[in-house]
């Protein structure tokens, strides 16, 4: 098979890059719905309908200018947060921690079980179907699930980052007193000012390679990054 262009690589990888943020999104409103708030269920947000999730910037025009900029070696995005009132938790900060936490989760469910199918599934099929065959049509979905493990990863990875408002920040939050929990979360308003300073300055990477690198290397086999 011949090797990509770059709209062929975008095309592969935009539906496992969707349906991770839409997953991500949904588990968030999904748990904090068992946990007592349904606001997110009430506005119609625990659907798997990309429509009700894609935000316009953050699901499309970041991951396709990251991807261009970068040349294929970023991307990641996000869509329309789902909406949850902690007030409606028994323990506030416990329920946003742990609705926080369904997000990450559900993308390291989702690799683990792309991972399954790149590694176990797939490859009893290669000699058995007619090489045109699996170029045309096995190639580019094997690529696509392949998209599917990293994208998970460096999404999970991603949004554990403590810095508000990520996920892992939700989860300090819940570990922290409550003097000292208020005044971190100050840091919000200046949280995606944080992220595209750290990003810029290269230092994003080197926090996230340590932990991107064991985990897309469990996941994929060889040595990865």
């Amino acid at each position: 098979m011949e090797e990509m262009n770059t709209v062929q690589k975008i095309v592969t990888m935009a539906p496992p890059l969707i349906f991770a943020i839409v997953f991500h999104e949904v588990a968030h409103g999904w748990v904090a719905n068992k946990l007592g708030d349904r606001t997110a269920k009430d506005m119609g947000r625990l659907t798997l309908n990309p429509i009700s999730h894609i935000d316009l910037f953050g699901t499309i025009i970041m991951p396709i200018l990251l991807f261009v900029v970068t040349n294929g070696r970023m991307v990641f995005g996000y869509a329309k947060p789902v909406p949850i009132n902690p007030n409606n938790f028994k323990d506030p900060k416990k329920g946003m921690a742990l609705s926080s936490l369904a997000g990450p989760g559900i993308n390291i469910a989702m690799a683990i079980v792309f991972s399954f199918l790149l590694r176990v599934v797939f490859p009893p099929f290669e000699g058995m179907v007619p090489k045109q065959t699996w170029d045309w049509f096995a190639v580019p979905l094997t690529l696509m699930v392949g998209y599917g493990v990293v994208i998970n990863v460096v999404l999970a990875v991603l949004n554990m980052i403590p810095i508000p408002p990520l996920d892992g920040s939700r989860v300090v939050y819940w570990l922290l007193p409550d003097r000292l929990a208020s005044t971190y979360y100050r840091l919000e308003p200046y949280g995606t000012l944080i992220l595209m300073l750290l990003i810029g300055l290269g230092v994003l990477g080197k926090i996230m390679t340590p932990i991107l690198r064991p985990l897309l290397s469990l996941l994929l086999g060889g040595d990865i990054m």
